[in-house]
């Protein structure tokens, strides 16, 4: 069986253990070993995204070192995807030997749907009662990843019906610190993202990106709407999916 190392992410890790659940079990529908590497921490992220380059480099040397041994690398998380294979090799670029490193890790690194779709080749099972949903393509995801078609691929494979919102590529609002320094129109881009979802009447909002769906549901006040991760989403379809066809075989 070919084995995986799962990149949980700070905001999985802490906030929303249940994407990284779900993400593990999709991972081993698909025929794969999942480790995880217990010394894994932030990405240094945060750091690069505000300039703060020297602070970041500690934290991104240790995840290099970290997930070297392994041959592919998958996270939850389109942002740190972008991170770990856009941002390292400009952040090493002065640093040859790290460079290198840092390219091959960038090589093997995937975002959860691009993996299961373009390596794994996996379909999940159909689930005859999913509901409809609309989804949020995040920023670095669909700019930086160029990642677009892969989660939709999936749910409407798992019996998903989407319905595109007017904007879906828009910005969610979060933008790491942008959301804390700049919360007013952070907020307000946040409010119309709510809109256009809403406008729809799809009851669930589905991204790829923890940090969108942590600033989304942030401003849920008054509204019926549920705000979840794809891979929580891809998780109960194959479950209940499951159970259809153990229901027709008995």
């Amino acid at each position: 069986m070919p084995t995986v190392a799962f990149f949980a992410t700070c905001i999985v890790d802490n906030i929303m253990p249940e994407i990284g659940v779900a993400a593990v079990r999709l991972l081993r529908a698909a025929g794969y070993e999942v480790v995880f590497p217990s010394g894994q921490t932030c990405c240094g992220q945060p750091f690069y995204n505000s300039g703060l380059r020297e602070q970041s480099l500690p934290l991104a040397q240790r995840t290099v070192e970290i997930f070297e041994p392994y041959d592919a690398v998958v996270l939850p998380s389109g942002s740190c995807t972008a991170m770990l294979r856009v941002e390292y090799p400009h952040l090493f670029a002065d640093t040859p030997d790290w460079l290198a490193r840092a390219r091959a890790l960038a090589a093997k690194t995937f975002e959860l749907t691009e993996f299961l779709v373009h390596q794994a080749h996996w379909t999940p099972p159909r689930w005859n009662g999913a509901p409809s949903i609309t989804y949020h393509d995040s920023c670095h995801m669909y700019r930086m990843l160029g990642l677009h078609d892969e989660p939709r691929r999936l749910l409407r494979a798992a019996g998903y019906t989407i319905v595109e919102m007017e904007e879906s590529h828009f910005c969610c609002g979060f933008g790491g610190l942008f959301s804390v320094r700049m919360a007013n129109i952070s907020n307000a881009i946040t409010r119309d993202k709510l809109r256009q979802a809403l406008e729809t009447s799809a009851p669930l909002l589905v991204s790829a990106d923890p940090g969108c769906i942590m600033q989304m549901r942030g401003m849920l006040k008054d509204t019926d709407l549920r705000v979840e991760h794809v891979a929580v989403m891809l998780a109960q379809a194959l479950h209940e999916g499951q159970g259809e066809d153990m229901r027709r075989e008995a």
